[in-house]
């Protein structure tokens, strides 16, 4: 989607001459909206991993057992992956500063629900609010940037973006593992989601002062029918898999999953006729890139789903307070955050053959922690697995923008925003995903064999989907798409 103008284009006063004449300089007020955006980006990065830590001290709590810890995992990333794309064209439509505005104030209230929950439907509601406003409230954060910053100053504005974030991937599992070790007030894990007030609060009045009013720059119709029909779907499927897998194949998880089938085709068909569809049908004619959604599909819900196991048996099986296990998933954070870094310029070199890379280097570390724990069982520690847990963050890291970016290498121009937004939605779908059925595989196994079998079973199982999508990659185009600016949605 085109970021808009702004009536208040800060941009105009910050490009002029400034100290030395230097057009890219930042002044107070744009290093403000800088600062409003990347709080949100913040917000969402470390609330969609922060229930990897929480979700035993969660359970123990209030209760919900398995069913509970598949459902915290994929609550979120189930609203936020359905409503992404709609929530960017609701900024265009309405608005960037409304949505924003609305989005804040309702991740901050979502907030509040999961803090304050005394049992599970109640949290998994919080959940499901939470990912819904992130939707409406991420989109805005690029589009802003996008059209308050002059060209001289996005470099600058991007260049602090990518650390900053990064930074909250590392610090913000390991900050929620200590505040649930150090039980705030005797709350236990209820903080981790209660902080949100503060930071949230803070940001809503930073945008409500600082954003600038901007107009509508899209009149264009929203498939609100096409979302409805892709969150029902995931919803039926997620819900029937999660179930069967937890209480057994009974007629309800059966049901559910025959009706996500069905939605499925509806929303297929509805795609064909909306007059603006969520993805545009031409899009699913295109080959490389019908490959990188099905490849991304299966790969970052193996990766999300072994992210969330890797957690849970340090605290499950190796009996790991919060904070050691937090510490323990920390080296995964610095590899992701290191490919992502050195990835950026290799995949406009290498094309897919840095998607191959990444692939390559992921499979390695999930072999590496499936030898781990087989070999050393019971023994196994969070210093043994240092370097399978790094090295599947670099293959994260390189994997997660190369290979969209790959994917839509031979995308017409004019589709490249749909096309975008629509890999977006599906890798938030797909952690959902990863999260009901790997750790669904983890909990038959460990019902039957216990938790170091469950966990060998769960990372040879997701060593076996890399190498399912490294037999796919040759199907991608050869070169990434061109660097330019970020798509809004």
């Amino acid at each position: 989607m085109a970021a808009g103008s702004l009536q208040d284009n800060s941009s105009s006063t910050a490009a002029g001459p400034g100290k030395a004449g230097d057009p890219s300089r930042l002044t107070p007020r744009l290093r403000g909206i800088l600062a409003i955006v990347l709080v949100a980006s913040m917000l969402d990065l470390m609330d969609s991993q922060i229930t990897n830590i929480a979700a035993p001290s969660i359970v123990r709590d209030i209760g919900g057992g398995e069913l509970l810890i598949k459902w915290l995992g994929a609550s979120y990333q189930l609203a936020i992956g359905t409503f992404l794309v709609i929530g960017g064209r609701l900024g265009d439509r309405y608005g960037k500063r409304r949505l924003y505005l609305i989005g804040i104030g309702g991740f901050v209230a979502a907030s509040v629900i999961c803090g304050l929950a005394v049992d599970p439907a109640m949290i998994v509601a919080g959940r499901l609010m939470q990912g819904a406003f992130g939707a409406l409230l991420i989109p805005q954060g690029i589009s802003i940037i996008m059209a308050s910053f002059s060209r001289e100053q996005l470099p600058r504005a991007f260049g602090a973006y990518g650390p900053v974030l990064g930074l909250s991937a590392v610090l913000g599992p390991i900050v929620g593992g200590f505040i649930i070790s150090a039980n705030l007030a005797g709350l236990h894990w209820r903080p981790v989601f209660l902080i949100n007030i503060a930071f949230g609060t803070v940001g809503l009045i930073a945008a409500f002062l600082l954003l600038p009013h901007d107009q509508p720059i899209s009149d264009e119709p929203i498939d609100g029918l096409g979302s409805c029909l892709l969150g029902l779907m995931m919803l039926a499927l997620i819900y029937g898999l999660i179930q069967g897998s937890t209480n057994g194949w009974t007629a309800a998880p059966i049901t559910s999953l025959a009706a996500g089938a069905v939605l499925f085709g509806a929303f297929a068909l509805r795609q064909r006729r909306a007059a603006s569809p969520l993805i545009k049908p031409t899009l699913m004619l295109n080959k490389g890139f019908t490959s990188g959604l099905i490849l991304g599909l299966a790969f970052f819900a193996a990766l999300a789903g072994l992210t969330y196991l890797v957690s849970l048996f340090f605290q499950l099986v190796q009996h790991y307070s919060a904070d050691k296990a937090a510490l323990s998933l920390s080296p995964m954070a610095f590899g992701f955050i290191t490919a992502s870094i050195l990835g950026r310029t290799l995949v406009q070199r290498l094309g897919r053959t840095f998607v191959v890379i990444g692939l390559s280097t992921a499979l390695a570390g999930a072999f590496g922690l499936w030898a781990t724990v087989l070999t050393d069982k019971t023994g196994v520690t969070g210093y043994l697995t240092i370097a399978s847990v790094y090295v599947l963050g670099l293959g994260m890291g390189a994997c997660i923008n190369s290979l969209y970016n790959v994917a839509i290498g031979d995308v017409a121009q004019d589709e490249a925003g749909s096309a975008s937004g629509s890999l977006s939605s599906v890798q938030q779908l797909a952690s959902a995903i990863g999260a009901a059925v790997v750790t669904s595989i983890y909990f038959r196994v460990s019902a039957a064999h216990g938790g170091i079998t469950a966990m060998t079973t769960s990372a040879f199982t997701v060593a076996m989907i890399i190498v399912a999508c490294l037999g796919m990659v040759w199907l991608l185009p050869r070169k990434a798409a061109p660097e330019g600016e970020p798509h809004a949605d």
